[in-house]
């Protein structure tokens, strides 16, 4: 299986509601064209970002298949396919058809709260079943299981086909030791735009990000900066956006992004249940920053 390469940004995609709260497919291709003319380096879709816990089966399958033809091998694209229900996500990785897709993003288990070994042993089920790599997703402030950097270390060891870590938990130490002790070819991605920077200096090779929807060539450009070490015009750029990092989630994602989106004029700013869109001060403190950000050359 060859190794995929996910150097860069990758754009975790949102999925854009009609007021009814149908899918806006009209929007969804105006974000597709507007992030790969941006110079994305890949896309993720139907991950957490694209509220895909609240899209039926069926309409997966829509955005999936739209999504493929639009961009239509573009930009690589990584399938969120994970779950708390081990079998069933092994049977999707056996029967969907996985073909427009470079690499799966899985993310750890939750609700029920798996021990380590199971952890593990969910991971080596799919990674036995996956025709694609894998990648793993860590996100335990929404999981409520932290994988550890053991577990992590012995499954980008024990399995050829996984070949990354989306690493969200926050923890600066737990990531530099799983850079530290890592197989060579084996990435590090960054899951918080916010520590994106000081991260790919520590050695991650990127970010699935949320910002980039709505800034794709600035928030790139960054990324682009620091991978080549010019980390004094990389820092300018991550300081240039700090206080939307931190409004882009104080009322959760994809509230934020959306917010940010819909003052930008791109979509309708609609999420589905049990998500509700940003209060109205966090809307005017977004539009703020919207307005005081000058174009990034």
């Amino acid at each position: 299986m060859a190794r995929i390469n996910l150097k860069g940004m990758g754009v975790a995609l949102i999925t854009p509601f009609h007021k009814d709260k149908s899918i806006d497919f009209d929007s969804l291709a105006r974000l597709l064209e507007y992030q790969i003319r941006s110079g994305i380096d890949y896309l993720v879709v139907l991950g957490t970002t694209a509220e895909t816990a609240t899209l039926t089966p069926d309409e997966q399958a829509q955005v999936r298949h739209f999504v493929a033809e639009r961009v239509h091998g573009r930009v690589p694209m990584v399938l969120g396919l994970g779950g708390n229900n081990t079998m069933a996500i092994v049977e999707a990785a056996k029967t969907l058809d996985l073909s427009a897709f470079d690499a799966i993003l899985s993310v750890v288990p939750y609700y029920n709260k798996p021990s380590q070994e199971g952890i593990y042993q969910h991971y080596k089920a799919i990674a036995t079943a996956s025709p694609l790599p894998v990648i793993l997703y860590n996100v335990p402030g929404r999981t409520g299981v932290n994988m550890s950097p053991e577990v992590c270390l012995r499954l980008a060891r024990e399995f050829e086909n996984i070949v990354g870590v989306k690493e969200a938990s926050g923890n600066i130490a737990q990531m530099d030791e799983i850079i530290k002790n890592k197989p060579s070819d084996f990435m590090v991605i960054s899951g918080d735009d916010g520590i994106t920077f000081p991260l790919i200096t520590l050695g991650a090779v990127g970010v699935i990000s949320v910002i980039g929807n709505a800034f794709p060539r600035e928030f790139s450009r960054m990324v682009r900066l620091a991978l080549n070490g010019d980390y004094a015009h990389a820092r300018e750029i991550h300081h240039r956006f700090t206080e939307l990092f931190s409004l882009l989630f104080v009322d959760g994602n994809p509230a934020g992004v959306k917010c940010l989106l819909n003052a930008m004029g791109f979509i309708e700013n609609e999420l589905r249940l049990p998500l509700v869109p940003t209060r109205i001060t966090t809307y005017e403190k977004i539009k703020t920053v919207l307005n005081n950000l000058n174009s990034i050359s």
